[in-house]
């Protein structure tokens, strides 16, 4: 009788890929996205002008008017620019991600200053961060 050697154990398929896709998934978003703003301060740098109207304090529907909109191309690529580096964060992977994943968390948590209207959209993204960098987080340093 002959018996096959034991095969390495390997972490359950479930966990294999998943935080690399999260991750991917996520960093590529912020690419677009930063594409999209790259787009609208081509356009017009004037489309941001009321986003600010509904913010939840005085200082921001102020310091948006008086500050962003003087400028509101240079402010509108300082945003790509922090989208496309949060994104490339998170496609880089290793330690880089770990900060991908605070500065995509901390771009949601800012964002809900802006009014009550945009917490539908950043409590359930901040949610699903939070879950995905803590996946990837956590299973990437089994993997490794």
């Amino acid at each position: 009788m002959t018996i096959a050697p034991a095969l390495p154990r390997r972490t359950s398929t479930s966990q294999v890929g998943r935080p690399n896709f999260g991750r991917s998934l996520v960093g590529g978003f912020f690419l677009v996205m930063g594409g999209v703003h790259l787009g609208l301060v081509s356009a017009d740098p004037q489309v941001y002008q009321h986003f600010a109207d509904h913010g939840l304090f005085g200082f921001v529907r102020t310091g948006w008017s008086e500050l962003v909109m003087a400028t509101p191309a240079i402010y509108g690529l300082l945003l790509m620019a922090g989208e496309i580096t949060a994104g490339t964060l998170l496609l880089v992977g290793g330690r880089a991600a770990r900060i991908g994943w605070i500065a995509v968390i901390a771009f949601h948590i800012v964002l809900m200053v802006f009014g009550w209207w945009i917490w539908a959209w950043s409590l359930p993204a901040l949610a699903l961060l939070s879950w995905l960098a803590y996946r990837d987080l956590r299973f990437g340093k089994e993997l490794s």
